[in-house]
């Protein structure tokens, strides 16, 4: 299969990602007119894709498309179940860390079932519920979730980006306290290949690429 890579700007990129949210929202078979449309944002924590998540917002919006931010990092699991294997188990952060069974319940599938969601759960750093409500969704709102090591983990969501990276530009970007992390990130690039609905090619922040295949 051939591949052909496009290189677009930041602001075209955010273009294309809501183009995509809104062809598929709008989509000739009806399937999510009027509805809810989850949109997941992945890529490892130096590509940011928290950056291109919070971009999305005001263009979704001023498409008519209401937008609920929510971040994976705060639906993770309790860190003792974490980290129960140790603090530098790569197969833990690759399987393990999130707690998927919360995301869908308290938003992904809750927010189609029940018009609500809820932004948050647990935050990271304190390891402490937060205890937020439950937040109307309108319809037609768009969720977008960013995070990390998410593709493939049984989320369900409707449409998925993912950040990509070079294997050496991974070992690179990767601080030497969290070379650790390298071989999930690698075995994670493998494991996903094909699935998400649009890859972009982030070697070089300020030159970002989309990958037709």
């Amino acid at each position: 299969m051939s591949t052909r890579v496009e290189p677009v700007s930041g602001a075209l990129l955010v273009e294309r990602v809501v183009d995509l949210v809104l062809a598929r929202a709008d989509g000739s078979d009806g399937q999510h007119v009027g509805k809810q449309l989850r949109l997941l944002v992945d890529g490892h924590p130096s590509t940011h894709p928290e950056l291109l998540a919070d971009a999305l917002v005001v263009p979704l919006e001023a498409a008519g498309r209401p937008a609920a931010r929510v971040g994976v990092r705060d639906f993770l699991r309790p860190r003792s179940l974490r980290l129960e294997r140790g603090r530098e188990d790569s197969d833990s952060l690759l399987y393990d860390w999130i707690d998927v069974g919360a995301l869908n319940r308290e938003v992904l599938t809750r927010v189609v079932d029940r018009q609500e969601y809820l932004p948050s759960l647990r935050d990271p750093d304190t390891d402490r519920a937060t205890r937020v409500g439950y937040v109307s969704a309108a319809p037609g709102t768009v969720v977008v979730l960013d995070g990390a090591l998410t593709v493939g983990r049984g989320l369900d969501v409707d449409l998925v980006v993912h950040l990509a990276l070079k294997p050496a530009t991974l070992r690179r970007r990767t601080p030497p306290a969290e070379a650790w992390t390298i071989p999930a990130y690698e075995r994670y690039a493998q494991e996903i290949e094909g699935a998400p609905d649009l890859v972009v090619r982030v070697d070089h922040p300020d030159h970002p690429a989309l990958v037709h295949t």
